[in-house]
């Protein structure tokens, strides 16, 4: 008889951590907008799952100039003015870099940056977010240019602290040498893709920057949207949200690769059960041990499913070095460290 899933832990209140080595202290977990904001899930929807959040300890959210086409932002900051909760009780992030059509409207030049967060801020409709992230690097860009301008918005009170997303090491270090080198402010956080499947960079490259530099990792897509979970078996169901425009995620869990990872997935169950949590609450709890990683974004389509996914503070504290290499003997994927 196969294994089935162990019924979720539920939610505690989450703890919060120390956004790289900068005193803002954001919960371990945070919320995420992309893909569900604005798009796949109803305003309703939406105002449910960040209330939820809000009331188990979430005071990180997370959104961007283009999720949605600017939906996800104009949604986010209507639910925050119609809840009324105190601005200095939570986190908003935004990331410039694909604002519009024209080419003035995209990358991360002095122009697009101050003109995107203008964009951004009265979507959301608020003063300043507290961290704004650069949303790719930028090669037309001199990397001067987009630290002056960085420094440039939390000047002028748009921001208060800037980070990076999907960039490479060496470029924040480059970014960090240009801000030292000219006296203006390094980025505090790269936002970066980790979960069971996706390490090295995580595991290997961040934790040496967090160490050198402050940099600390604020960590997307736990869950491969959803598809790190026991439920599929290796198929895809048409209501999984790897379908609705995302044909390339479905492509993605379709492919051989995909099916092998379905397949170690499945060989977690066991462990789950014996901690008495679900594959998607391990799995968040796996991503929350990285060392110098402040948060985890999550992604969910209904309140039941956040709650469920905050059970992963539970797990954290059960996560033995012994459980931990059995996870790695399972997967059979751990990078090797430069120490």
């Amino acid at each position: 008889m196969p294994l089935m899933e162990a019924p979720p832990l539920p939610a505690a209140s989450v703890s919060c951590r120390n956004l790289g080595k900068s005193g803002l202290r954001v919960s371990c977990l945070g919320l995420g907008t992309w893909v569900t904001f604005g798009s796949q899930i109803s305003d309703e929807t939406a105002e449910d799952v960040l209330t939820v959040a809000y009331e188990h300890g979430v005071n990180l959210f997370d959104t961007a100039e283009v999720y949605a086409a600017g939906k996800a932002e104009r949604t986010l900051g209507n639910i925050l003015k119609s809840k009324g909760w105190r601005r200095s009780s939570y986190v908003v992030t935004t990331k410039i870099f694909w604002g519009g059509q024209a080419e003035t409207e995209r990358g991360l030049s002095r122009k697009h940056i101050i003109e995107g967060l203008q964009g951004s801020l009265e979507r959301l409709q608020l003063g300043y977010v507290d961290i704004v992230f650069a949303n790719r690097s930028d090669p037309n860009s001199p990397m001067e240019e987009i630290v002056r301008a960085m420094t440039y918005v939390i000047d002028q009170g748009l921001a208060l602290y800037w980070g990076t997303s999907r960039w490479g090491a060496a470029e924040i270090m480059e970014a960090y040498s240009m801000a030292r080198q000219f006296n203006l402010i390094p980025p505090v956080c790269e936002q970066a893709e980790h979960r069971l499947f996706q390490r090295e960079k995580v595991q290997v490259q961040l934790p040496e920057l967090y160490h050198k530099i402050g940099v600390g990792s604020v960590t997307l897509s736990p869950l491969a949207c959803g598809l790190i979970t026991s439920k599929y078996d290796g198929r895809v169901p048409d209501t999984c949200r790897a379908i609705k425009g995302y044909q390339w995620l479905k492509d993605k869990a379709q492919s051989e690769d995909g099916k092998k990872q379905q397949a170690k997935v499945m060989d977690l169950l066991p462990i789950a059960h014996q901690l008495g949590c679900t594959v998607a609450q391990l799995a968040i709890a796996w991503c929350l041990r990285g060392e110098g990683v402040s948060s985890v974004l999550l992604g969910v389509s209904s309140a039941e499913q956040l709650i469920e996914h905050l059970g992963a503070v539970q797990v954290l504290s059960q996560l033995t070095p012994q459980t931990v290499t059995e996870i790695d003997g399972l997967l059979g994927n751990k990078p090797h460290s430069k120490k």
